[in-house]
């Protein structure tokens, strides 16, 4: 019993959509689909898994863009993030227009998420930790068991999150990871939002942004 998981790239903007699932069940969930939601679908009927829920790590449009559209399609619980991304999600109209992406279904998540809570796909369980800085409600999903890492735009292989959006702050950021994600074991991969996977131990080293935490 293992959770597995499974990334599609999606949006203009390469944003790394993750299906998540547990493979004794075959339930899964769909971490941020920010758009192309045909694609979505494809690999959901490739692994032939059931898609039970959408967890959001954070409210750029880019990773939620197509939340809900896809929350409507198929009667999903939009699980996440955390209640001061409010702000981000209001602002899903000035988004799309801002970034040039089609117009974006507003949706109101149906649990907000906190530091400490833990969800759960199938037999499998993560922990919830509050990751601030990039927006100040982004949350990631950990799973102990499986060494692995859903970190959204908090950080990345050889880099990290921006921080000049509004509700950004770097110092904010930096804590999180030094506090949240570099205390996790060096061995745990992580997905980053945009670009290819790494391990929390590789970043410490090498991460030129906060390897003075390493």
């Amino acid at each position: 019993m293992a959770l597995q998981y499974k990334i599609v790239p999606v949006t203009p903007f390469e944003q790394n959509c993750s299906i998540i699932w547990c493979d004794e069940t075959r339930e899964a969930a769909v971490v941020d689909p920010g758009g192309d939601l045909p694609h979505i679908h494809r690999a959901i009927d490739e692994l032939g898994v059931t898609l039970k829920a959408i967890w959001l790590t954070h409210g750029h449009i880019d990773h939620v863009g197509g939340t809900g559209e896809l929350a409507q399609q198929q009667n999903l619980p939009i699980i996440g993030p955390h209640k001061e991304e409010q702000f981000w999600l209001d602002m899903l109209p000035q988004q799309s227009a801002m970034f040039g992406f089609p117009p974006s279904k507003t949706f109101s998540p149906s649990t907000w998420l906190e530091e400490g809570d833990t969800i759960e796909i199938g037999k499998q369980s993560l922990s919830v930790l509050h990751c601030p800085g990039h927006t100040p409600g982004h949350v990631v999903f950990y799973s102990e068991a499986a060494k692995l890492v859903v970190v959204g735009d908090v950080l990345f292989n050889g880099g990290i999150g921006r921080t000049d959006f509004p509700k950004g702050d770097h110092q904010t950021l930096l804590n999180a990871i030094k506090d949240k994600l570099f205390t996790l074991p060096e061995e745990t991969a992580f997905i980053p939002g945009h670009g290819p996977m790494s391990t929390i131990g590789h970043e410490k080293k090498t991460n030129p942004f906060v390897k003075m935490y390493g």
